[in-house]
This record gives C-alpha cells, sequence and structure tokens, in this order.
C-alpha cells in the first residue's frame, strides 16, 4: 500500500488517518471481540456481528483505501474510523447494560406500543 495520497478529509477537525487499514483492523477485532461475550441470540450482536464482518472482508480484500471507502459506502475512510470508534464504545455499553436479560419488573400496558394511546379527556 502506498503512503497516505490525500492531505486534508475537508471536514473540519477530522484529521487524514495515517494508518486506515491497521486502526480499522484493530477496531474491527475489539468490536468482535466484545460482541462474543454476548448471548449468540442477542439482536445487537447478531446485526452488528454481520456489519462488521463484512466491513472487516472488505478491509481484508482491498488495499486501495478509495475502493473500500466506495464499497462500505459510509463516507470517507476516517469517518469509518471515528463510526467503529463509536460502535466499540457501544458494544461495551451494551455488553454493560445486557439489554438481552428479561426485564426486572413487568412493564406498564402499552410501553411497547407505537404509535402511543392518545389521551382522553
Amino acid at each position: 500500500m502506498a503512503g497516505v495520497s490525500k492531505i486534508t478529509t475537508g471536514l473540519t477537525g477530522l484529521a487524514v488517518a495515517a494508518k486506515p487499514h491497521h486502526t480499522l483492523g484493530v477496531l474491527y477485532s475489539k468490536i468482535l471481540r466484545t460482541l462474543q461475550k454476548m448471548p449468540q441470540d442477542a439482536a445487537y450482536r447478531r446485526h452488528t456481528e454481520i456489519i462488521i464482518n463484512e466491513r472487516a472482508q472488505i478491509l481484508k480484500s482491498n488495499s486501495d483505501i478509495e475502493v473500500v471507502e466506495n464499497q462500505i459506502g459510509c463516507g470517507q475512510i476516517e469517518e469509518v474510523i471515528v463510526q467503529a470508534e463509536n460502535e466499540l464504545i457501544l458494544a461495551r455499553k451494551m455488553l454493560n447494560w445486557k439489554p438481552w436479560e428479561p426485564l426486572l419488573r413487568e412493564a406498564p400496558p402499552n410501553q411497547w406500543a407505537w404509535p402511543p394511546a392518545q389521551a382522553k379527556n
């Protein structure tokens, strides 16, 4: 892979990533390790694993950053790195929150109904 070819991202406060392949590879590995600590049937784990595995495969199969950016389709590689950093933070929080566990007490009536019932006067 050639050195970094762009000078700026054109986005205020977002510097050009020096080693985007390495950075994303590390982040994706950390996310997947965190997800493995969750139950296999947890919705967050299932859906996030699919996305991260797809992106990791794109990253592994392409050395050209522009190709990676186009295949992932979520902006510049620096933006994808920020997304991965945020996903890692969320995955660690989800591991702590354990949303797959049952509620401590029964939910109020219509808690999960949408749109919410109209108030009667």
